[in-house]
């Protein structure tokens, strides 16, 4: 009867750890907002990474947080490393690519676990709007895909994704 239950076990175990794998093996988390501001006015809140006091909805989760700007002021190559509570991990992000319309943002966290991401804003005028769509995407190995069957990126950093819009419209807008 034990053999039974140790071979039932390992089965369910086994299909279970297949179930895990088989998710997928990227992920990528996207909301938007219309902002009734040019893109010229708002791309300067993404692309000098001192403006995303005013909008991240990261930056008054820890006022304690350690913040390091390096390379260029703004646009390309300019990065952001930053340190804090268990609310807001560490990590550093740098901008590799800087159009009118696009900002790419190569995202590294390090803690609470290591991952390796691209965040995408980009910006389409509309009248005399703007509207702006914020993307984070990157790998999906096999402790995020365990993870995520208890607590999406979806869900968790979507909420985020729309506070930051948010505050990054109301900035832009004043």
């Amino acid at each position: 009867m034990l053999k039974k239950s140790i071979i039932a076990t390992a089965v369910l175990a086994a299909f279970f750890l297949a179930y895990v794998a088989s998710e997928p093996d990227t992920f990528s988390v996207q909301r938007e907002v219309t902002i009734k501001a040019s893109p010229e006015k708002v791309v300067v809140l993404i692309q000098d990474f001192r403006n995303w006091r005013t909008w991240s909805p990261w930056e008054g989760r820890d006022p304690a947080m350690l913040r390091s700007y390096i390379g260029a002021d703004q646009g390309k190559g300019a990065a952001y490393a930053w340190a804090g509570n268990e609310q807001v991990g560490a990590g550093r992000m740098e901008i590799t690519e800087l159009h009118a319309a696009r900002v790419n943002i190569d995202l590294d966290f390090i803690r609470p676990l290591q991952s390796h991401n691209v965040a995408e804003f980009t910006l389409a005028p509309q009248g005399g709007s703007t509207k702006v769509v914020w993307r984070m995407h990157g790998p999906s190995p096999f402790l995020a895909k365990l993870t995520g069957l208890f607590s999406s990126m979806e869900r968790s950093v979507g909420k985020d994704f729309e506070a930051g819009l948010a505050n990054m419209k109301a900035a832009a807008e004043k």
